[in-house]
Parts: structure tokens; C-alpha cells; sequence
């Protein structure tokens, strides 16, 4: 005979569960972590076994499965929450409510780190790359910047011919390419672009894109230009990679970019003048040669498109992006997406553009 559970019982290990899990999370937050543990055990170990496993399931699904995990959880949290309420009144049913989203949290966030966001923990490719900081000076910005210049002004032409007229795959050989090149032994699959039903928020909000760390795919926003979705794919890839820091994240998405189609080196030379210029005293910016008329129309059609987002939409997503980094030890929140600058600056590559490795 099955022995009967109490319900007291059953509270007193509902309730363990409970501490249990946000114990855990709260001690995977901030216990210290040794990187050369992180990069040997998971970038290199366990996560690219995971994101071979689950993007390839998910590029064999039309839709973004984070959608559908969102509505799951809201409608199971408000009708569970709901269900409660009536039951027991408000009074008594709001400490189990909030235990409940308290659990929910935990385990979300315990399931967010295992399956990606141990990759922010992992070691700096600035320690793994021939990167040396003194290389990072006001005399090699002005001279990158310039380089970038007369790259847009060349590729110009080439790219915009090109339009509407390849796909994707060239940019995945160029990614695996790279990636090998780096030392992956289980290059990331690249994941199918997705539209997602949060499509009314990202315009609004100037996002681009963005990698889904549950289901390891990638959402990016249709309203990108045709010349700016090379680079953005690109670096929606790196973070499937396990590149989860945004400046390490643009490095290997311009580096992508340059071995890739005419679209896709235009696409990543452009954004290299943006990050470069970004990073310039004004009176450096006078000195740099002019962009011609076609990329000077690009980066106004770029400036128009993030003219029509809404300013407050854009600065709370901002500042939720900021303490998201920073919550997940980033200590330069938003600001390390134009910090790919040092590492464009202080890497050395060779001459197919390829970073040395230490």
C-alpha cells in the first residue's frame, strides 16, 4: 500500500523546493568562477554539444519557439495565480503567488545559464587572441577609421548590385570558416533568422536582433536594411557560438562579414566605420576623408530607421539591456557593444584577416 502524504508534509517540501531553488540561483549568480574552468568545461565542452543539439531542432521550426514558451509561462503563471486568488482570497494567496514566481525565476534563470549564459563567464578572447592594449592608440584609431573609409566607399557599388540576390549561405561558410580557423573543433550551426511576434517591439526599441538563450535560435528585426542584415545575422551567430560579450560578439561578425559576399563585406565595412567614428575625438573626425554619396545615403537611411523608434521605448530597453550585461558581469553594460573598437585596434591578423591566436 502507497503510504499517504500529509498536507503538511507536502507544504513543508513544496516549501524546501522552493528556498532550494533560489538558493541555487542566487549562489550561481555570485559565487566566483574561475574562467579558464568555464572556457575549458562548458564553452568549449558542453555548450557546443547543446547548440548543435537544439539549433538544428529549431531552424526545422517556422516560428520562434520563444514566443511560445513566453505564452505558456504567462498563461500557466496567470491562471494558476488566478485560480489561487479565488480560492483562498488575496490576503492568504499572495505569499504563495510570489513564491511561486520566485521559483519560476530561479529555475528560469538556472535553465538560462546552463544552456548559454555561462558564455559571459568564459575567458576574454583578449586573453586568447594576440591582443595587446598598448596597439590601442589615437594615431591607429584615426588610421582605421580611414582604412574604413575608403573600404565602404569601394565596396560600395559591388554590394548594392548585389542585393536581393544571395542568401545566407555564403555568410555560413564564411562562419564556419572562422570559427575553425579559431580553434572550434564543434563550430556553431548558424540559426535561421526568425521573425517573432515581439516584431512590433524591436523597431520601436532599436534592436536589431537578438539570440534566444533557451532555444538557441535567432530573431532578428525585418524592418533591417538589406545592407546592415549581413553584420546582424552575423552577430546573432557569434552569440550562438558562445561570443556572449556584445564587443566579441561584433568582432567575429565583422570578421564574418569580410569573408563573406560582396553584400557582406560592404555590410561589415560599414559597420566597422560606425564603431570606428563612435570611438573619435571631433577633431580626428575632420581629418578622415569623406564618405561618397551612395554610403553617405545608407547611413541616412540607417539614422531614418532609428528616427522612427519611440525615444521612450528605446531608453527603457536600453536601460533593461544595460543592467541584463551588467547583471551577468559585464561591467561595461550597453557600452561594450562599441568597445569591439580596442579589439579591432589591438588584435593582429594575418593576411587572409584571421586573429592570431596566443
Amino acid at each position: 500500500m502507497v503510504p499517504k502524504i500529509s498536507p503538511t508534509s507536502a507544504r513543508a517540501a513544496r516549501t524546501a523546493l522552493v528556498i532550494s531553488a533560489i538558493a541555487l540561483a542566487i549562489a550561481s549568480a555570485l559565487m566566483p568562477t574561475p574562467a579558464s574552468v568555464i572556457e575549458r568545461w562548458y564553452s568549449a565542452g558542453v555548450y557546443p554539444r547543446i547548440q548543435r543539439v537544439l539549433t538544428t531542432a529549431t531552424n526545422l521550426v517556422p516560428i520562434a519557439l520563444l514566443d511560445v514558451m513566453v505564452a505558456v509561462l504567462l498563461t500557466v503563471s496567470v491562471a494558476t495565480s488566478v485560480r489561487r486568488l479565488r480560492r483562498l482570497g488575496a490576503r492568504r494567496a499572495t505569499a504563495g503567488i510570489l513564491a511561486a514566481l520566485a521559483f519560476s525565476a530561479a529555475v528560469i534563470y538556472l535553465v538560462f545559464l546552463g544552456l548559454w549564459g555561462l558564455n559571459y563567464r568564459r575567458v576574454p578572447l583578449e586573453q586568447k587572441l594576440d591582443y595587446d592594449p598598448v596597439r590601442v592608440t589615437r594615431a591607429r584609431a584615426v588610421a582605421f577609421a580611414t582604412a574604413a573609409v575608403s573600404s565602404v566607399n569601394e565596396r560600395y557599388e559591388g554590394a548594392h548590385t548585389a542585393i536581393g540576390t544571395g542568401t545566407d549561405d555564403a555568410l555560413a561558410l564564411a562562419f564556419d570558416a572562422l570559427q575553425r580557423d579559431l580553434g572550434a573543433t564543434r563550430p556553431a550551426v548558424p540559426g535561421v533568422p526568425k521573425r517573432s511576434v515581439f516584431q512590433w517591439y524591436f523597431p520601436r526599441a532599436g534592436i536589431d536582433g537578438m539570440t534566444d538563450p533557451f532555444f538557441l535560435e535567432v530573431i532578428v528585426n525585418p524592418q533591417v536594411l538589406p545592407f546592415e542584415r549581413p553584420f546582424v545575422v552575423a552577430h546573432e551567430w557569434a552569440h550562438l557560438a558562445g561570443y556572449a560579450v556584445e564587443s566579441e560578439a561584433n568582432f567575429i561578425a565583422w570578421l564574418t562579414c569580410a569573408r563573406g559576399s560582396r553584400l557582406a563585406r560592404y555590410s561589415g565595412a560599414l559597420a566597422a566605420y560606425e564603431h570606428s567614428v563612435s570611438a573619435l575625438a571631433r577633431e580626428d573626425l575632420s581629418a578622415l576623408p569623406k564618405l561618397d554619396e551612395g554610403p553617405r545615403a545608407d547611413l541616412r537611411a540607417i539614422f531614418e530607421r532609428y528616427r522612427r523608434t519611440s525615444p521612450v521605448i528605446r531608453r527603457v530597453a536600453h536601460g533593461l539591456n544595460d543592467g541584463y550585461l551588467r547583471a551577468n558581469r559585464v561591467s561595461e553594460g550597453i557600452a561594450s557593444y562599441n568597445a569591439v573598437v580596442r579589439l579591432m585596434l589591438g588584435t593582429t591578423l594575418d593576411g587572409e584577416g584571421t586573429p592570431r591566436r596566443r
